[in-house]
């Protein structure tokens, strides 16, 4: 497999993704970011913690999917997060989940 292959299999994945979000994104009612993933959930709960003076975060989310081209299987029941850097979390009003 060429490198031009190669690049060309990733685009078709990346845009396979996009427009499985395209089709499930009206079906959740929050978006959420972290440093490592982008997450579509019915249901999310973050926390602030501390621990030996650090500040954390940790979030929780059920009924959720997953943006990552390479997980087989995006939608997920529930999702533990815990991080300590920047978390997002937006809830989606219904007319802006229209594409």
């Amino acid at each position: 497999m060429s490198a031009e292959d190669l690049e060309n299999y990733e685009t078709e994945m990346e845009l396979a993704l996009y427009r499985e979000y395209r089709d499930v994104v009206g079906l959740f009612s929050y978006v959420v970011e972290t440093e490592r993933r982008f997450y579509l959930a019915n249901q999310v709960d973050l926390q602030v913690r501390s621990a030996a003076g650090e500040v954390y975060f940790e979030l929780r989310l059920a009924d959720a999917w997953v943006w990552d081209v390479y997980r087989s299987a995006r939608f997920v029941k529930s999702v533990r997060v815990v991080t300590f850097k920047d978390v997002n979390v937006e809830e989606l009003a219904k007319a802006e989940l229209a594409l």
